[in-house]
């Protein structure tokens, strides 16, 4: 495989917009069910620059965050705004979404990935089998172009969701703990695949469980509990001096009740 630094990012001649979708902007953000309120009153700016990593204990609310600021479920109250405007078309387009339990359709491994260049519309139909090649390389899966999606194990279906996200250069992507439960091999490619992303100028903002993974990636930390945003700072900042009680017990592997 190819150096990713050489790959990513510098596959189409199709340039970006040449205004960002971003800065996003949660204002006193609520999301309520059953009676309970699961995400409390969150102010929150992410801006372009560094990979925005957001932590925090079981049932904190990080997962149910990336899907409110991704437009999947709608806040029981308050606003999000992408450059000062409520999500549009075209925005939802600039954004993408990876999960824990990747989704993969029943066709083959690259058919996965033409379809996502299909539905973003801006890439010529002629050229999408090889742009499709070109993300399964990075991804390192092209050996694996013509087999069934769902034959493939999971850290390959991981790198595959990853693949179809990326092939639509996303100026915002949202991972939901994408590396959970994978062998070393698929986590390493998948980080790798994180940074290039970043370094190529997509904002990421990952959910994860690992510490380790964490201070990998993060430029900046988010930890949420029972739905608040206890901390937010930079990566050094977070790892090296905690502020809360909850973090430092966090970090420290005790826990957080």
């Amino acid at each position: 495989m190819r150096d990713l630094a050489l790959l990513i990012g510098r596959s189409s001649s199709i340039p970006r917009p040449p205004h960002s979708i971003l800065p996003l902007v949660a204002s006193d953000l609520v999301f309520e069910a059953q009676g309970r309120r699961l995400i409390d009153a969150i102010h929150l700016n992410l801006t372009v620059g560094a990979i925005t990593v957001v932590l925090g204990p079981n049932g904190a609310g990080k997962s149910l965050l990336l899907r409110l600021l991704h437009g999947l479920i709608r806040p029981t109250s308050g606003s999000i705004h992408w450059r000062g405007k409520v999500a549009d078309d075209e925005i939802r387009r600039r954004q993408a979404m990876v999960f824990q339990r990747p989704v993969v359709l029943r066709r083959s491994t690259v058919a996965n990935v033409r379809y996502a260049l299909k539905a973003r519309r801006t890439y010529p139909y002629a050229g999408l089998t090889e742009r499709a090649h070109f993300w399964l390389e990075a991804a390192g899966l092209l050996g694996l172009a013509d087999t069934p999606a769902r034959r493939l194990s999971g850290g390959e279906q991981q790198r595959l969701a990853m693949a179809r996200a990326l092939c639509q250069e996303p100026e915002v992507l949202f991972l939901d703990e994408p590396t959970a439960s994978l062998d070393p091999a698929s986590t390493l490619t998948i980080e790798r695949l994180i940074q290039v992303a970043h370094e190529s100028g997509t904002k990421i903002v990952l959910v994860t469980h690992d510490l380790g993974q964490a201070k990998r990636l993060a430029g900046e930390v988010i930890f949420l509990y029972r739905g608040r945003i206890e901390e937010l700072g930079t990566a050094p900042s977070f790892f090296e001096d905690a502020m809360s009680a909850r973090a430092t017990d966090f970090l420290a592997g005790r826990i957080v009740l």
